[in-house]
């Protein structure tokens, strides 16, 4: 009998200390985002900073192929909600745009200057904002703490109008974390201010999902153990409540490779986004 028992917390959420070479994808991440989005600007397919709330860091980014879209792909950045915004990722775009949709990308605020709560209710708007533009079926992703966000959108209590969720055809979470209440346990609380209550009522594993909804959980096989133990639970419990799910564990990907696929138009990840 093999026994699991988590004694560190910090380090079983610990990314970048478990991957070799951590330290140079941030730059990669930028350096590509800055390349994608002069290049759709310079094709005047990109609607940068469009506001969708009062506070500063309420805007998103719109992207648009070449034709008339499909529909809309949202991709919700992670960074455990306190990092990153939306510039660090605009090539990932590219993959849904080559299969001829639009994609909007929010950046929300951060943590500690906001709770979870208040951030799941800015996404909530960005998504509405973004939907208000585009026609058609809408697909959501995100990764990490962008996951979270991504599925809890589907939740039978979320944000999102009655006719948004509707449009919802597909989500795919990449490495998301579904249940808070691990996060209470790590320094990283002090930023993040969760409590026993907010850890439970944003936490999707513990909500139950929206009728008719569809979520495949995908992380790389290369990830830290709890990140594949997330991604396994959310398909799990939901399949149990009714929800069409997945669960795809992508060989030789770790927590920082596994969103490259949504850059590649034919990466099985993107077709599975588009459905």
């Amino acid at each position: 009998m093999l026994e699991h028992r988590v004694s560190d917390w910090d380090n079983a959420y610990a990314n970048s200390a478990n991957i070799a070479g951590s330290d140079r994808w941030p730059a990669l991440w930028i350096d590509a985002a800055n390349a994608f989005r002069d290049a759709r600007s310079a094709a005047g397919k990109a609607r940068l900073d469009l506001p969708y709330g009062d506070r500063f860091r309420n805007r998103f980014d719109l992207f648009l192929p070449d034709a008339a879209p499909k529909g809309l792909v949202v991709f919700i950045h992670g960074g455990y909600w306190k990092a990153f915004d939306k510039s660090e990722w605009s090539h990932l775009a590219a993959g849904p745009l080559d299969n001829g949709y639009a994609v909007a990308m929010p950046t929300y605020t951060l943590c500690p200057d906001i709770r979870i709560a208040g951030i799941v209710r800015e996404v909530g708007a960005a998504i509405e904002a973004a939907a208000c533009m585009v026609d058609g079926p809408m697909m959501l992703t995100g990764h990490s703490a962008g996951g979270h966000l991504a599925s809890r959108m589907i939740c039978a209590e979320a944000p999102l109008s009655a006719a948004t969720q509707a449009r919802i055809r597909n989500v795919v979470s990449i490495s998301g974390v579904h249940d808070l209440r691990p996060m209470m346990k790590t320094k990283m609380n002090e930023i993040l201010g969760l409590d026993e209550a907010e850890a439970i009522g944003e936490s999707p594993a513990l909500l139950r999902p929206m009728e008719n909804a569809r979520i495949t959980c995908w992380a790389g096989g290369g990830e830290r153990h709890e990140f594949l133990r997330q991604n396994a639970l959310l398909a799990n419990i939901w399949t149990g409540l009714g929800a069409t799910t997945a669960c795809v564990v992508e060989p030789d990907r770790h927590h920082y490779s596994i969103v490259d696929g949504l850059a590649d138009a034919d990466h099985p990840l993107t077709r599975t986004l588009l459905g």
